[in-house]
């Protein structure tokens, strides 16, 4: 028979501190990929799929998102925890909200359409890694429920794309977070790692897709793998005017991972360019060739 979903949860708020040094100019999520903005795309996807209760929970950069409201009708809604706690605070200030529901990425991008307005049971999204990967990795039963999950494995299913909530796993999961929340150790957790630690309370079904199927960009070089045309223009000032001053081409600058200083804050972001490692900082615009 199944289960109607209610509504569809919308992750927005976080950094993106890997997605250097784009995410740093405009949240990942209201990139352009493929000639779609991708958090537009997904919307059209739930709302095509008959889901029209649609909460979009922002925090960096959150005034970017504004127009979402008055063009598709969804609900915006401020985690102002977003800097100093992981996911679980966007959880957090859902939790009224969360009953038979969808809980997405906003930086997902899916080939075809994979939500449902009826769904048989609660789920996560998971695709298949035929080698080695160092992803969120499941183990099953017969009957599909989620039993173990590992962070890496080989020739595994691994977690990735959106998931499903019943209005039941919803309880239960608030009901554990608010028990959980203010202890210290929580705050950095994502969501799915409170999942793990209570695996008999909260049932999960593996819901496998093919290869190819639902996409995730950590890194510049990972868009640039999918769409091609950011190898020579990533839309970003920054890549724009260091290829100027270094006389080269955007292509040619790789591997950008986000730099941090000695309190552990990020302020810029490294890159590979001709073999020579160079750090950029954010704040100062300067430029340094690392030894």
């Amino acid at each position: 028979m199944g289960y109607k979903v209610d509504n569809a949860i919308i992750m927005a708020a976080g950094l993106s501190s890997r997605f250097a040094p784009l995410s740093y100019e405009m949240p990942k999520s209201l990139i352009q990929v493929k000639g779609e903005i991708l958090i537009e795309r997904q919307i059209r996807q739930l709302q095509n799929a008959g889901i029209r209760d649609i909460y979009v929970v922002v925090g960096y950069k959150k005034e970017k998102f504004s127009y979402l409201e008055k063009l598709f009708n969804v609900k915006l809604i401020d985690n102002p925890a977003y800097e100093i706690r992981n996911n679980n605070s966007t959880i957090k200030v859902v939790e009224k909200y969360l009953g038979n529901s969808y809980i997405c990425s906003s930086d997902n991008y899916f080939m075809e359409n994979p939500f449902e307005n009826v769904v048989e049971e609660a789920y996560y999204a998971t695709v298949y890694a035929p080698g080695e990967t160092k992803e969120w990795c499941v183990d099953y039963d017969e009957d599909g429920w989620i039993t173990n999950v590992v962070i890496g494995g080989n020739a595994k299913w691994y977690m990735l794309g959106h998931v499903f909530w019943t209005e039941q796993f919803s309880k239960r999961f608030i009901k554990i977070l608010n028990k959980v929340y203010d202890e210290p150790q929580i705050a950095d957790m994502l969501w799915e790692s409170i999942y793990m630690q209570h695996l008999d309370e909260l049932k999960l079904k593996i819901r496998k897709y093919p290869k190819d199927y639902i996409f995730e960009f950590d890194t510049l070089d990972e868009l640039r793998d999918f769409d091609e045309t950011y190898k020579t223009n990533a839309r970003s000032k920054i890549l724009h005017n260091i290829s100027i001053n270094m006389d080269c081409r955007e292509e040619e600058i790789a591997s950008c991972l986000p730099f941090k200083n000695k309190k552990g804050e990020i302020i810029g972001f490294s890159f590979n360019l001709y073999g020579k490692y160079y750090t950029y900082n954010y704040f100062s615009e300067r430029l340094i060739e690392s030894k």
